[in-house]
């Protein structure tokens, strides 16, 4: 076949496509999109008139979502119905992605709310006594000697889990530190770390914190002076009348993954609490 004026070079094809040669190169070695002739003296790629509809329909699949294999395996043979499978099965790919992009965005604006909500709290704000939601956790126990490598650990270890799962993330991290340790001042020794979950799901570690009365204070500044909030938190059950009937549940709302500057760490102390010598 002789080159004519009927055929176009691919520097032409690229730019009357807005693509690169690089990429119509690609296409032709995995056979996608093969040019019409190509010269014997210089190697150079030309490609007919009507094979610029034919990177029309392959560039329109890209951008619908279809990978280059399925449609190198769909432009060998299509017509209207197999074209009408494809689209139908593509958009059922696409209702799927938009589910989990719905669900990505209502955990990612549940992180926003959370720090937005202790924005500019400063390390003398009051304790806080009110009904808390029941919530769910996915749990991973801290292995002596409960060290903040240990704490680190751990955490890494639920978010593979959640991540390997697909559990519904929340993005937001905490650890569990039991109460006998926090009287005897070993505030930073916990005995689980967990992330939030936005619903109950059946994955080993799931764990469900009930409704009920909470006592909460916000410590704001790096971890290892966490213990100062703990005594102010402790003083102030103490003196309105408050049992401690939990652990304690420490969320992270801002920590490593949304600041470099661990005097902006914003940790939630959470006690659940009844009126002391009540039920």
């Amino acid at each position: 076949m002789q080159h004519s004026d009927d055929l176009f070079s691919i520097g032409e094809v690229a730019k009357y496509q807005n693509i690169s040669k690089q990429t119509l190169i690609f296409y032709d070695k995995i056979g996608l999109f093969r040019p019409a002739w190509v010269d014997p003296d210089n190697g150079y790629r030309y490609y007919s008139a009507k094979q610029l509809d034919e990177l029309d329909a392959i560039l329109i699949m890209k951008t619908i979502g279809f990978s280059l294999a399925e449609i190198r395996e769909h432009m060998r043979h299509y017509n209207i119905d197999s074209s009408l499978d494809a689209l139908h099965r593509q958009l059922a790919v696409i209702d799927r992605r938009i589910g989990e992009l719905r669900q990505l965005r209502s955990r990612v604006q549940h992180r926003c709310a959370q720090m937005e909500q202790v924005r500019g709290v400063s390390a003398d704000a009051g304790v806080t006594v009110a009904d808390q939601p029941a919530q769910y956790i996915l749990c991973r126990p801290v292995d002596p000697p409960h060290t903040l490598r240990e704490i680190s650990i751990a955490t890494k270890q639920c978010f593979a889990d959640s991540f390997a799962g697909q559990l519904p993330l929340y993005f937001q991290c905490g650890v569990v530190v039991p109460l006998a340790r926090i009287r005897a001042g070993q505030y930073t020794q916990a005995s689980h770390a967990f992330l939030l979950l936005e619903s109950d799901c059946p994955a080993q570690g799931v764990r469900l914190l009930p409704a009920g009365r909470c006592a909460s204070l916000c410590h704001v500044g790096d971890y290892l002076s966490i213990g100062r909030s703990y005594q102010k938190l402790l003083a102030y059950c103490g003196s309105h009348g408050l049992e401690i009937v939990s652990d304690s549940f420490e969320f992270c709302i801002n920590d490593y993954l949304t600041t470099r500057d661990e005097n902006e760490y914003i940790t939630r102390i959470v006690f659940y609490v009844k009126e002391a010598g009540g039920r």
